[in-house]
Protein backbone atom coordinates (compact mmCIF):
# COMPACT_ATOMS: atom_id res chain seq x y z
CA UNK A 1 0.00 0.00 0.00
CA UNK A 2 1.44 3.37 -0.99
CA UNK A 3 1.09 6.42 1.20
CA UNK A 4 -0.47 8.39 -1.68
CA UNK A 5 -3.22 5.77 -2.12
CA UNK A 6 -4.00 5.74 1.59
CA UNK A 7 -3.83 9.53 1.84
CA UNK A 8 -6.26 9.88 -1.08
CA UNK A 9 -8.75 7.65 0.72
CA UNK A 10 -8.26 9.46 4.03
CA UNK A 11 -9.06 12.72 2.21
CA UNK A 12 -12.13 11.19 0.53
CA UNK A 13 -13.43 9.85 3.85
CA UNK A 14 -12.73 13.22 5.53
CA UNK A 15 -14.94 14.90 2.91
CA UNK A 16 -17.70 12.33 3.31
CA UNK A 17 -17.57 12.57 7.09
CA UNK A 18 -17.74 16.38 6.93
CA UNK A 19 -20.96 16.10 4.91
CA UNK A 20 -22.50 13.85 7.57
CA UNK A 21 -21.42 16.26 10.31
CA UNK A 22 -23.21 19.14 8.55
CA UNK A 23 -26.49 17.17 8.50
CA UNK A 24 -26.02 16.02 12.11
CA UNK A 25 -25.56 19.65 13.16
CA UNK A 26 -28.68 20.69 11.23
CA UNK A 27 -30.71 18.07 13.08
CA UNK A 28 -29.33 19.15 16.47
CA UNK A 29 -30.01 22.83 15.72
CA UNK A 30 -33.82 22.87 15.60
CA UNK A 31 -34.10 26.65 15.33
CA UNK A 32 -31.72 27.21 12.43
CA UNK A 33 -32.65 30.40 10.60
CA UNK A 34 -30.12 30.71 7.82
CA UNK A 35 -30.45 29.19 4.37
CA UNK A 36 -28.20 26.24 3.70
CA UNK A 37 -26.48 25.33 0.45
CA UNK A 38 -27.98 22.46 -1.48
CA UNK A 39 -26.29 19.15 -0.74
CA UNK A 40 -24.25 17.58 -3.51
CA UNK A 41 -24.02 13.81 -3.89
CA UNK A 42 -20.68 12.39 -2.77
CA UNK A 43 -18.57 10.27 -5.09
CA UNK A 44 -15.10 8.93 -4.34
CA UNK A 45 -12.46 10.83 -6.27
CA UNK A 46 -11.59 9.24 -9.61
CA UNK A 47 -8.47 7.16 -9.88
CA UNK A 48 -7.75 6.44 -6.21
CA UNK A 49 -8.52 2.74 -6.44
CA UNK A 50 -10.28 0.52 -3.90
CA UNK A 51 -10.64 1.46 -0.25
CA UNK A 52 -7.64 0.37 1.87
CA UNK A 53 -8.61 -2.39 4.28
CA UNK A 54 -7.38 -0.47 7.32
CA UNK A 55 -9.90 2.30 6.52
CA UNK A 56 -12.85 -0.08 6.21
CA UNK A 57 -14.02 0.33 9.81
CA UNK A 58 -13.96 4.12 9.47
CA UNK A 59 -15.97 3.94 6.23
CA UNK A 60 -18.47 1.59 7.90
CA UNK A 61 -18.79 4.00 10.82
CA UNK A 62 -19.52 6.87 8.45
CA UNK A 63 -22.12 4.73 6.66
CA UNK A 64 -23.80 3.94 9.99
CA UNK A 65 -23.90 7.64 10.83
CA UNK A 66 -25.36 8.41 7.40
CA UNK A 67 -28.13 5.89 7.99
CA UNK A 68 -28.87 7.40 11.42
CA UNK A 69 -28.95 10.89 9.88
CA UNK A 70 -31.36 9.70 7.18
CA UNK A 71 -33.61 8.17 9.85
CA UNK A 72 -33.48 11.31 12.01
CA UNK A 73 -34.22 13.48 8.97
CA UNK A 74 -37.27 11.39 8.09
CA UNK A 75 -38.51 11.60 11.69
CA UNK A 76 -37.98 15.37 11.74
CA UNK A 77 -39.91 15.77 8.48
CA UNK A 78 -42.75 13.64 9.85
CA UNK A 79 -42.88 15.66 13.08
CA UNK A 80 -42.87 18.89 11.09
CA UNK A 81 -45.78 17.71 8.94
CA UNK A 82 -47.75 16.73 12.05
CA UNK A 83 -47.14 20.12 13.62
CA UNK A 84 -48.18 21.84 10.39
CA UNK A 85 -51.39 19.80 10.23
CA UNK A 86 -52.18 20.60 13.87
CA UNK A 87 -51.52 24.31 13.36
CA UNK A 88 -53.74 24.41 10.29
CA UNK A 89 -56.61 22.80 12.25
CA UNK A 90 -56.20 25.31 15.06
CA UNK A 91 -56.22 28.27 12.69
CA UNK A 92 -59.21 27.27 10.54
CA UNK A 93 -61.22 24.90 12.70
CA UNK A 94 -61.24 21.13 12.74
CA UNK A 95 -62.06 19.31 9.51
CA UNK A 96 -64.09 22.10 7.92
CA UNK A 97 -66.26 22.83 10.98
CA UNK A 98 -67.18 26.40 11.69
CA UNK A 99 -64.89 28.47 13.88
CA UNK A 100 -66.57 29.50 17.14
CA UNK A 101 -67.15 33.21 17.50
CA UNK A 102 -68.53 35.55 20.17
CA UNK A 103 -71.27 38.00 19.32
CA UNK A 104 -72.12 40.75 21.81
CA UNK A 105 -75.90 41.09 21.60
CA UNK A 106 -76.11 43.74 24.30
CA UNK A 107 -75.44 46.60 21.94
Amino acid sequence: MTDDWRDAWVGALDELEANVEVIEQMIRDEHRTQDLPEATPWKPPAGIGPLPLDLRSRAEGILARQLEVAKATALAITANRRQTALASRIEVGTAGKAIPSYVDCAM
